[in-house]
């Protein structure tokens, strides 16, 4: 992954670095042609504020626009909907100059009061969106939280193409977070218009716009034509085939029928494709900061005890749960994966020790167990895993009955706080940007811990969330001082055990022949699992 690229210096240019604004598409990109896409479940929202899982996440990238984006591939920031910015020396003031004449799919011009409007919205709880807590620094988070307010007074429009953005502290992540789908701008009257349907009736500014969704069989974008960016997309369309086991997806695309299979390589067939050299060399491998864990639910007993939380940590037998998936992952001992800015080298975690959890129950005053019940995403190989981990909780006494449901409704359940655990696979955390804080606020700060959102162990920390607040108070996201009290942070989150990290995985995708466009697009750090606007068919 790339390194943070925001110095204090850069943070005081009042444009972006050159070579963020300098990319080039593909000089051999042919437009034109659709490509078909496959997945097993269908797709819970297109909303921008609600939707936060991988497989709806570079869809919605290709609907909407931020204020910032990245270079595609990479994790490089560049400008999105804001033509150039501007920082104030303590960090606190970005303001934003926006492209002109840039349109939604409905035909109207996007202007700084739906930047505000957008920003609003995300933050009122009324829309419980999960991303909400990334922007507690904007001055009046606060409040709007508390429904003192009904808008944020830190964002400010000081003409249709100027936003004035204030926070209340350094914020050394924001622009990371002004590129997040969540804030994404939308128009107001079509959110008036559809409500909590928005979701189902999509109106971005994006590279691609929704043409049909019949509710389980296919989602279908169209290339918007009147896209900002010159000469993308270069698809005339996508094609989201979904209620497709991943099994028949590999089938069909070995037969020429499907472009990607959006589940991946099935675990079981991982081998004998890449045993095969034409299969194999179809697939791309790419790094990721991806954490694969079991959420325990501190607010439901008897999870709500420190020594039960130890014991299931030193139950997992997470070398043994890293084949099931072919060796394609290694074991993790804290949150942040090992390419992390903020990883702690060294850092040994729960150790795999049967008598040691079982002694750990004792203290628990539950030398007999207990019953409980494991929430997981029904696509191979998380069915397994679940498995595996229901094995090795049995070895200590604890019965775990498996609850395997469709991504959208372990979301649900998970955000509602009724899941005693979830094995998070199929939804496991990969960083929406490269920073320390990514791994927190949202998974394990408070603010991720209310109704909807994606802190699904419930666990809040006052004093961390505090600390954590200081971490991201510089104005250098890569100073070291930072990086050390990340580490801490996460270390004191491991001594409550609100999760058991399981595994690291590396991420590959497979694509059919025709596909077209550098392999880093299908391995694109922030669209999982393909960047589709830049893609192309050679046919």
């Amino acid at each position: 992954m790339k390194k943070l690229l925001l110095s204090t210096a850069m943070l005081a240019a009042t444009a972006l670095p050159s070579f963020a604004q300098g990319y080039t598409p593909d000089p051999n990109a042919t437009p034109g042609g659709m490509i078909t896409v496959t997945y097993k479940d269908d797709v819970a929202t297109l909303d921008p504020a609600i939707g936060y899982d991988w497989q709806n996440w570079s869809m919605i990238k290709s609907l909407f626009d931020g204020l910032m984006d990245y270079v595609p591939g990479t994790t490089e920031l560049r400008p999105g909907l804001a033509e150039s910015y501007d920082v104030s020396e303590d960090g606190t003031v970005f303001t934003f100059k926006l492209r002109s004449g840039v349109t939604f799919h409905n035909g109207r011009e996007m202007t700084a009061e739906d930047v505000k409007y957008s920003l609003d919205r995300v933050t009122n709880p009324e829309t419980q969106s999960p991303g909400a807590g990334f922007f507690a620094s904007i001055a009046g988070f606060d409040e709007i939280s508390s429904g003192e307010a009904d808008s944020l007074s830190g964002v400010e429009v000081i003409d249709p193409l100027t936003v004035k953005i204030t926070l209340s502290r350094p914020d050394a992540t924001f622009l990371h977070v002004a590129a997040l789908n969540f804030a994404s701008v939308v128009p107001k009257e079509a959110i008036e218009e559809w409500g909590t349907d928005f979701g189902k009736h999509p109106v971005g500014t994006g590279a691609f716009k929704l043409g049909e969704w019949t509710i389980g069989q296919r989602l279908v974008f169209e290339k918007n034509a009147d896209y900002w960016r010159d000469g993308v997309p270069y698809l005339d369309g996508v094609t989201f085939e979904v209620g497709q086991e991943p099994i028949v997806a590999l089938l069909r695309l070995q037969q020429g029928e499907v472009d990607v299979p959006g589940d991946g390589i099935p675990p079981a067939k991982f081998q004998e494709v890449m045993g095969d050299p034409a299969q194999a060399s179809r697939v791309v491998e790419g790094g990721q900061l991806h954490t694969g864990y079991i959420t325990l639910n501190v607010g439901m007993e008897p999870l709500d005890q420190l020594p039960v939380r130890e014991a299931i940590n030193m139950a997992i037998n997470k070398e043994r749960i890293t084949q099931i998936i072919n060796g394609r992952a290694v074991p993790a001992t804290q949150p942040l994966p090992p390419s992390m800015p903020g990883y702690t080298e060294g850092y040994e975690g729960y150790a795999f020790d049967v008598d040691g959890a079982k002694a750990k129950l004792a203290e628990a005053g539950l030398e007999d167990g207990f019953t409980t019940e494991l929430y997981v995403m029904n696509t191979d190989p998380n069915p397994r895993i679940a498995q595996a981990i229901q094995q090795d909780l049995k070895a200590i006494g604890v019965d775990v009955e498996i609850r395997s449901l469709a991504q959208a409704n372990v979301i649900e359940a998970g955000g509602a706080g009724q899941a005693p655990m979830i094995w998070s696979g199929g939804m496991a955390w990969i960083a929406d940007f490269p920073d320390a804080s990514n791994f927190y606020g949202p998974i394990l700060g408070c603010a991720g811990a209310g109704e909807g959102g994606w802190n699904w162990s419930k666990f809040c920390d006052e004093s961390i969330d505090t600390m954590a607040t200081e971490a991201d108070s510089f104005t250098d996201p890569s100073a070291p001082e930072r990086l050390e009290m990340w580490s801490e942070v996460y270390q004191k989150v491991m001594e409550q055990a609100p999760w058991v990290p399981v595994f690291n995985e590396q991420r590959y995708t497979m694509k059919s022949e025709r596909m077209g466009g550098e392999d880093a697009l299908y391995v694109d750090p922030v669209s999982i699992p393909v960047n589709y606007d830049y893609v192309f068919v050679t046919e």
